[in-house]
């Protein structure tokens, strides 16, 4: 019931990062936001999610996991509550960045408590085969959902329906997770200045990326925010190497495991955060499609993330997680290949659906073992700052990898329809772009994940059996 309450909660989380995509030309025409600023909607949900996921790691570590767990679903529900009712820009884009708060502490709360609840080897394996199926299949379901929930009852109600899974979530969790224990008074200290500093950092650099549309790559104003951005993110180190108790004890790096297996799911983010993007915009914008027709469409894929999985979990345990995962990375790239392809006058059947089923696929094969191989080993006084390294890593690669995708995009789009209208056609020809540099992202993952961590066989070892089985 532990690992069904986890899987629950790591669900909801991952379903909010890419729910809104289908909804986004609805929030568009309903509170007036531009091409460029929509993308907000999705990064203040993933910047806050990224920059206090650490935070929230140490926080269950120190405090105890179920109380940090039960505290961070309560504060999704609320922050889902008020982005229902919001009525303007500011209050979406606050109240997506207060859901991301509350998914950074939910999200390495569940880690941290399959970690420790399941002993390292086969059964924590199939835990986090389990977990990490429901991450992969979260990010797929939520267009679906978010597709179903907008034709039929608004896109508020993409919102809204985490309030009664939250609260729920809450209950059984006070019910079921037994309480870990705190840490003395004397040793309960967080280290904000580090979780701000590279919060802002990001949303700074993020937002030098997503101005370069109006501003260029290379103008003072594009080179002075980045600057600023870039400066936050060195003091985030400066601070980590001298505080007493950092948020990111910098030498968790010295695992060339650890570090190599972060890379990878930057890379993963990277790339797989803006195909559910601009697939759904394809769908809509291009194709026509209805948003529940367009979440129908994605069906297929949480179907093949579920199944590869699976199928990953087993594997990774014979083979090594790194093998599994260079060809997970490698089979996402070969789908954004193919996306890259799809015509202005496409058709789902002959178009779209084997990129997607490939892509989806690799993400299988890539979310279970790059998870084992960030944690495996960990100590468990850091299973919380290890769960929250591999998550922060996807959301600033997811966050990062969006904005310099749809800023590529826009700019794309805007040069080929020149001074007249935005047709199908230039759109399709930004979408292209994107498309072709998330196959990079990944096919660099791929190549991480075959050099460093396949020839080390970084699956977790199988135990030896200290007593008869009865």
């Amino acid at each position: 019931m532990i690992l069904v309450l986890c899987c629950l909660a790591q669900f909801m989380v991952i379903l909010d990062v890419s729910v809104v995509n289908v909804a986004l030309p609805s929030i568009r025409a309903d509170l007036g936001f531009s091409a460029v600023d929509l993308q907000w909607i999705v990064n203040a949900y993933t910047l806050t999610f990224a920059g206090f996921l650490l935070l929230g790691g140490r926080a269950a570590d120190l405090l105890g996991r179920r109380r940090v767990f039960v505290f961070g679903l309560l504060l999704f529900a609320a922050a889902s509550l008020v982005g229902g009712l919001s009525n303007s820009q500011a209050m979406l884009v606050i109240a997506r960045g207060v859901q991301g708060l509350g998914g950074a502490i939910v999200a390495p709360a569940t880690l941290s408590i399959l970690t420790t609840t399941f002993s390292e080897g086969p059964e924590r394996n199939r835990a986090l085969a389990a977990w990490g199926a429901m991450g992969g299949a979260g990010g797929a379901t939520g267009v679906l959902v978010g597709g179903i929930l907008t034709d039929l009852l608004g896109w508020q109600w993409i919102l809204f329906i985490n309030v009664p899974i939250g609260v729920i979530a809450a209950i059984a969790a006070m019910r079921l997770i037994p309480e870990s224990t705190r840490a003395a008074a004397g040793e309960r200290q967080f280290d904000v200045a580090g979780a701000v500093s590279v919060t802002a950092g990001l949303v700074v650099l993020t937002y030098a990326i997503v101005r370069t549309d109006v501003n260029g790559w290379t103008s003072p104003e594009t080179l002075l925010v980045a600057g600023a951005g870039l400066a936050l993110l060195v003091a985030f180190v400066a601070i980590e190497r001298h505080a007493s108790r950092p948020l990111v004890p910098l030498q968790i790096f010295s695992s060339r495991v650890l570090t190599a297996a972060n890379v990878v799911v930057f890379m993963l983010g990277s790339s797989v955060f803006a195909m559910w993007y601009f697939v759904s915009l394809y769908l809509q914008q291009v194709l026509g499609y209805s948003p529940i027709r367009a979440g129908i469409a994605f069906l297929p894929m949480p179907l093949a993330i579920v199944a590869a999985s699976t199928v990953a979990g087993r594997a990774a345990a014979r083979v090594g997680a790194g093998r599994i995962l260079a060809g997970g990375m490698g089979l996402i790239a070969i789908g954004m290949v193919l996306f890259a392809r799809v015509p202005a006058d496409g058709t789902y059947l002959g178009d779209v659906l084997l990129p997607a089923v490939i892509t989806a696929t690799g993400i299988g094969f890539a979310f279970v073992p790059v998870t084992i191989a960030a944690t495996t080993g960990v100590e468990r006084s850091q299973a919380g700052l290890a769960s929250g390294l591999v998550n922060t890593s996807r959301q600033v690669g997811g966050s990062i990898g969006l904005a310099v995708l749809a800023t590529l995009a826009t700019q794309h789009t805007t040069a080929v329809a020149g001074s007249g209208p935005v047709d199908a056609a230039a759109l399709t020809a930004g979408f292209h772009r994107a498309f072709l540099v998330g196959a990079g992202f990944a096919l660099i993952g791929s190549l991480v994940a075959a050099v460093v961590l396949a020839p080390r066989r970084v699956s977790a070892p199988r135990p030896a059996p200290a007593h008869a089985e009865t």
